[in-house]
């Protein structure tokens, strides 16, 4: 028990602690350049077809959501039938 907490220890230690071993690339100069570009698109569509595709389902998923909730209002408004 006590090595097996010892290498745990040994690993989680190593895995917090070292620093990246690949450096990653500063990609923020690009993304400026590319939100802040004047073409005509809202900025939530200028990250290309994954925005567009992310939008259309976010906005179709509402309003369907929206048409089930007046649909489930309209139907617990009405009466029950009398049997």
């Amino acid at each position: 028990v006590y090595l097996l907490f010892q290498a745990l220890r040994q690993i989680s230690q190593r895995t917090i602690s070292t620093a990246s071993r690949r450096q990653i690339e500063n990609r923020v100069p690009e993304h400026q350049k590319l939100f802040q570009e004047d073409n005509g698109l809202p900025v939530h569509l200028k990250g290309g077809a994954k925005d567009a595709l992310l939008y259309r389902a976010t906005m179709g998923l509402t309003v369907f959501g929206t048409v089930y909730a007046i649909y489930c209002l309209v139907v617990s408004s009405m009466p029950k039938k009398q049997q």
